[in-house]
């Protein structure tokens, strides 16, 4: 893997692969030393200048556009050399572990964000729904005793101990009577 400083300072571990074959063996002698450590390093060069030239996520979704640059780079520095390159692949891109649990972080809050405004919508909905729903029953004194009804049965049908039976406030203040002041 070879270390890779991207264009927005962030450090990328880069596996990548050069295909190639040598197509003169006599100028593959002749003009340098050791055409297969000459190949290698020069790759190496290349992949460093040109990752340093891309942000990450550019570098994690471009690769076959970076592939193929990196081929034509080497490609036309290699031939003098006697050398072909058939092909450049980059194999893996790994990301610093502290980057890819900061990353994960902001995942995360950016789906909890998005689950709040979900809830608060539906809560606006439910709002929305009690109200319209408050103004049918006050039209109606008999839609709101069998509302009480329906609420009774409910309670009843969970099997609890406990009856909680709604009584209208403004009935316990006649009971009552004025106050004395």
């Amino acid at each position: 893997p070879q270390e890779v400083l991207t264009k927005d300072s962030v450090t990328v571990s880069v596996d990548a692969v050069v295909y190639y074959r040598v197509s003169n063996a006599t100028v593959s002698v002749a003009n340098v030393e050791n055409a297969h450590h000459s190949t290698r390093l020069l790759a190496q060069t290349s992949l460093r200048n040109i990752l340093g030239t891309k942000n990450l996520h550019e570098i994690l979704s471009d690769r076959d556009s970076i592939s193929m640059a990196m081929q034509t780079i080497l490609d036309e520095a290699t031939t003098a050399w006697g050398i072909k390159v058939e092909r450049v692949e980059i194999k893996d891109a790994r990301l610093p572990e502290q980057l890819q649990r900061a990353m994960a972080a902001e995942a995360e809050a950016a789906r909890e964000a998005r689950a709040k405004v979900i809830a608060a919508e539906g809560e606006k909905k439910a709002s929305r729904a009690l109200r319209e729903a408050s103004e049918i029953i006050s039209e109606s004194p008999a839609a709101l005793q069998l509302r009480y009804l329906q609420t009774l049965k409910s309670i009843s049908a969970e099997k609890n101990s406990t009856i909680i039976f709604p009584f209208p406030i403004d009935l316990v203040t006649h009971l009552l009577g004025p106050k004395d002041q």
